[in-house]
């Protein structure tokens, strides 16, 4: 909105704009011409256009201010996306667990592999399984080789000390209701033992739904930053207009004429922090991820860091353009009623 310099508009007739005198008749008659619900429209959409327009042109001719205050909101998103990120990656770093509990069966020796499949499709019918993998005794000690490098010592050995293992993997995850199912399985007569440390699960669950916790609680007091910082900026802006804000309200200016290149200031100022917020994180990404895949890799073979995806970068620009309409919302709404021509 380009009001400053320009010598004010004289108050509109709105009956004279609305009545075209026709001077052909000779009558002295008249006639009404009113504008079109089309017409009226496409001039809103003309004049948001234009200030949405004047509005980031104005941003930029203050580069280097708006820019520190982007670094600053994109600092303040950017916390919060890292952290997320980071319980995201940490989901994928249990390999064969992939987040799910798992509850380990020993067999006793003297049940057969039939009778020990047999028994696996039979747990596979209890509505808190969800999956079962049976493992015989021969397939155990290949793997078991395999991975301990002990080959010739377990070769010497007369007999396979290792028992068929059934490996569940239940629908539920709390441990409360987990509990019943370890119950009913140690009451089985074919099963020697039941590995599964509900304590750990208890601790495991515990931390991440704290890790939760406080990601949504930082990014809430973030968020509250970013309001504040835009708010204060949209306060500043309006400040420095309030005489150009009393000369419109004076030739008839309305309040929503007023808010309208205010709160396309704060869309600006949010969209351009969350772009600076995928920045950062994008590059600490790429800054980080080197060094975590080459540790990861010595523990469990390949790992990749996973990034923000596309409908994660979309919500995280639509976040950051709705906090800053919400703080110059808050700001202009509370500075406006305070301005008015004397």
């Amino acid at each position: 909105m380009a009001m400053a310099g320009k010598r004010p508009p004289r108050r509109p007739n709105l009956q004279a704009a609305t009545r075209v005198v026709n001077k052909a008749d000779g009558a002295g008659g008249a006639s009404t011409s009113k504008r079109s619900l089309g017409d009226q429209w496409r001039a809103y959409l003309a004049n948001h256009r234009r200030v949405a327009r004047e509005s980031l042109q104005g941003l930029f001719k203050v580069w280097l201010a708006s820019a520190m205050t982007w670094l600053v909101i994109g600092i303040a998103m950017a916390l919060p996306t890292m952290l997320y990120l980071i319980l995201s990656n940490a989901s994928t770093l249990s390999g064969d667990w992939d987040g799910k509990p798992r509850i380990s069966i020993y067999l006793q020796e003297s049940v057969s592999e039939a009778d020990g499949r047999g028994f696996a499709q039979q747990l596979l019918a209890d509505e808190l399984v969800v999956a079962v993998d049976y493992v015989s005794p021969s397939a155990a000690l290949a793997e078991f080789t395999q991975r301990s490098g002990f080959g010739d010592v377990l070769r010497s050995l007369d007999r396979n000390p290792l028992p068929a293992v059934i490996t569940i993997e239940p629908g539920v995850s709390q441990t409360g209701q987990l509990k019943p199912l370890v119950a009913r399985l140690e009451a089985e007569a074919m099963i020697a033992s039941v590995s599964f440390d509900l304590a750990w699960m208890e601790r495991l669950f515990a931390i991440l739904d704290l890790a939760e916790r406080f990601v949504t609680a930082l990014g809430g007091f973030l968020a509250l930053g970013v309001l504040l910082v835009i708010g204060n900026t949209i306060r500043l802006a309006i400040e420095n207009r309030r005489a150009e804000i009393e000369v419109v309200k004076l030739v008839g200016g309305t309040d929503s004429f007023v808010r309208r290149p205010f709160l396309y200031l704060g869309f600006w100022y949010g969209l351009g922090g969350a772009l600076m917020a995928w920045v950062l994180v994008g590059a600490s990404l790429v800054f980080l991820s080197a060094p975590i895949e080459m540790l990861l890799a010595s523990y469990q073979g390949d790992f990749l860091v996973i990034g923000l995806s596309g409908g994660e970068s979309l919500l995280l620009l639509l976040l950051g353009s709705g906090l800053g309409i919400l703080g110059a919302a808050l700001a202009v709404g509370r500075h406006l009623r305070q301005i008015e021509p004397s």
